[in-house]
């Protein structure tokens, strides 16, 4: 499938959100016989050119798992190389998605980055945060059994005597995700099939589409075949089936 025949899905299938697992660039770089770092560096244009698509596609809220809380255990100078590239990446980039009415939201827990680079993001969210087309959620220093923890604790912290679907509506609003939908397709390329203690729990009825391409070379037709893969599946939530045209 090509970019030139997209228009053969019709758009009303599309998923609202779309979260992709961006893996495999180490792999990339190591096949080429280059450093890790340089894999790094071509996945940030995969970014560039999936938030494009998505965004030309009509897909509400893209979610990319940009850095997890395991991720602090890599090689000292491969950590130094990635946040050189978020940096990068904020100051280059933040400007143009402005342009293209795309809003940008940071989820994870960003007290652990040094302070210049809380404030890109902090200036990234404020300038983009009336935008309406594209919610581009980035997830830096996120892991989904955090997340769950974290909202766990600050209800049972608070005293309130919830019933189960007080209780269940409160812990979704105290999730990072708080406002997003849940994804309907997740993505993972690479060839890995795990999840990644990522967003847990709200991919409880997510769709997943694994490809074995790394995400240094995905671009707008791999997500088509993605999103056409999504439109020809029949959901299930429990009891319910959704049936796609």
């Amino acid at each position: 499938m090509t970019s030139s025949n997209h228009s053969d899905i019709q758009s009303s299938n599309y998923p609202a959100h779309v979260a992709i697992i961006m893996d495999g660039n180490g792999r990339w770089a190591q096949s080429r016989g280059l450093p890790r770092f340089e894999g790094h560096r071509r996945g940030a244009d995969a970014v560039r050119r999936t938030t494009k698509a998505a965004a030309e596609l009509g897909i509400g809220y893209l979610t990319l798992f940009g850095f997890s809380s395991e991720n602090w255990s890599r090689p000292k100078d491969e950590i130094f190389e990635l946040m050189k590239l978020l940096r990068y990446y904020l100051r280059s980039e933040t400007a143009e998605l402005h342009k293209n009415n795309i809003r940008i939201k940071v989820i994870g827990e960003r007290q652990a980055f040094s302070p210049d680079i809380v404030e890109l993001i902090e200036n990234a969210e404020k300038l983009t945060k009336n935008n309406s087309g594209l919610t581009l959620i980035v997830a830096l220093n996120y892991g989904g059994r955090r997340d769950i923890l974290r909202a766990a604790k600050k209800i049972c912290d608070s005293g309130l005597d919830l019933d189960d679907e007080a209780f269940e509506l409160a812990f979704e609003q105290s999730l990072m995700t708080k406002g997003i939908p849940d994804p309907d397709l997740l993505i993972r390329t690479s060839g890995e099939q795990r999840i990644s203690n990522f967003l847990l729990w709200q991919c409880a009825y997510t769709e997943f589409y694994y490809t074995d391409t790394f995400w240094p070379d995905f671009n707008k037709d791999d997500l088509l075949e993605a999103l056409e893969s999504y439109t020809k599946r029949d959901r299930r939530y429990g009891s319910v089936t959704t049936l796609k045209s």
